[in-house]
């Protein structure tokens, strides 16, 4: 009887822990199927952020790409044998520039001549062309180092001449003569260098004035591919028959120019680059010129112009400050203007103010005089303003009578 209550003790010990043997097993699946899950959602989301990565570098690689460069918007795709080459070839352009002339300075005669040279070259035109006029602003920095070069030479010729006249001038071998050249050459060498100084401070001062200006005048003469309708033409031999033509024409019109005075000459191809360059480069040409962007290895034409919107809000701001300063100053003058007139009150009262400012002295006084004095003092003060009030009055009615009398008799 024990020993089946012990065996059946057994079995149930043993069943529970079955039991909880399988329950233990299953947690740890189910714990193991989640931890499973969460490093797939990891995975997933891991690759949905580098997939999200990948279209943001896209879409920044789509928008750098699609910035579009500046040449696109030329009208223009080179300059080549002294022309100017636009678009898909179908346009080329030869540039002739003209030196002006003061026609106002001229004499009767002379202007007719001129008048008649230019009909003649209008008359003898059998093509298009347009005249082109291009403002620059005037550059001094060539001519001040082409100045300081030659300035340096005149500067060592007049010490040496400074230096063989010391020589000479202490030296008794020479004579009279001799020593008058040495000195007459030493002060002509000396005058030199001192115009060349004045003339290189006066050329430094004109280069700060901003405002010097310089017109440039060009004819345009255009050609056209398709004026070439029969056969079928290669890229060189269409650029060399245009060339040919424009040549032509060109010195045509610089034939015909020459009968009105006006010399002319074709651009050639660093002249034309300057040209567009100075066009599309109005505010930095005087900064960044050709020369100095050609010296910095740039092999394009570039535009430097500042943002319009840039410009706007410059504008706004200056036009702020100056309707500020007028703003600052009106209110100044009108404060003046109400101080003057407070003054002018302060002088027109004057007399009643002091009147009154006596009268309450002596009634301060009372104490230390006698009050019939203060009495007196103060009556006839009243008494003196009483009297000039009258006398005021007749004066304005005599006035009033003498106008109405000069009226009547009118």
């Amino acid at each position: 009887m024990e020993s089946n209550e012990i065996t059946n003790l057994l079995t149930i010990i043993l069943a529970v822990f079955l039991c909880v043997l399988v329950i233990l097993i299953i947690v740890y699946v189910i714990l193991l199927a989640k931890s499973k899950k969460g490093n797939s959602n990891k995975q997933k989301s891991s690759n949905e952020i580098i997939i999200n990565d990948n279209k943001k570098a896209k879409k920044e690689k789509v928008k750098i790409d699609t910035t579009e460069d500046i040449s696109k918007f030329m009208e223009f795709e080179k300059v080549q044998d002294n022309m100017i080459i636009q678009k898909e070839r179908s346009k080329y352009i030869m540039v002739v520039e003209c030196q002006g002339v003061n026609y106002d300075l001229m004499s009767e005669a002379e202007k007719i001549g001129v008048e008649e040279g230019f009909l003649q070259f209008l008359n003898t035109l059998r093509h298009p062309v347009q005249i082109y006029v291009q403002t620059r602003t005037v550059n001094l920095e060539e001519s001040i180092s082409r100045y300081r070069s030659k300035f340096s030479q005149i500067e060592s010729e007049m010490y040496k001449k400074r230096q063989e006249y010391m020589t000479i001038k202490d030296d008794l071998n020479y004579t009279k003569e001799q020593r008058q050249k040495a000195l007459y050459a030493f002060t002509k060498a000396r005058n030199l260098y001192e115009y060349g100084r004045d003339i290189i401070e006066d050329t430094e001062k004109m280069s700060l004035n901003k405002n010097i200006l310089n017109k440039k005048y060009y004819i345009i003469i255009p050609y056209y591919a398709e004026d070439l309708k029969d056969g079928n033409f290669e890229i060189e031999e269409i650029r060399g028959h245009a060339f040919t033509e424009l040549y032509t024409k060109s010195q045509a019109i610089i034939r015909t120019l020459t009968a009105c005075g006006v010399n002319g000459k074709i651009l050639n191809t660093k002249e034309l680059i300057e040209l567009l360059y100075v066009a599309y480069n109005r505010d930095h040409e005087e900064v960044f010129n050709i020369d100095k962007i050609i010296g910095a290895g740039y092999d394009k034409l570039y535009s430097m112009a500042e943002d319009v919107y840039a410009k706007k809000i410059r504008a706004i701001d200056k036009q702020i400050e100056e309707e500020a300063i007028n703003k600052a100053k009106e209110n100044l003058n009108i404060a003046k203007t109400a101080l003057e007139q407070e003054a002018i009150r302060k002088d027109k009262e004057r007399e009643s103010i002091i009147d009154e400012l006596a009268k309450m002295i002596l009634e301060e006084n009372r104490e230390y005089v006698d009050e019939k004095l203060i009495d007196t003092a103060i009556e006839q003060i009243d008494g003196e303003k009483k009297s000039k009030k009258t006398k005021e009055k007749e004066v304005n009615q005599d006035g009033k009578r003498k106008t109405t009398r000069r009226t009547t008799k009118q």
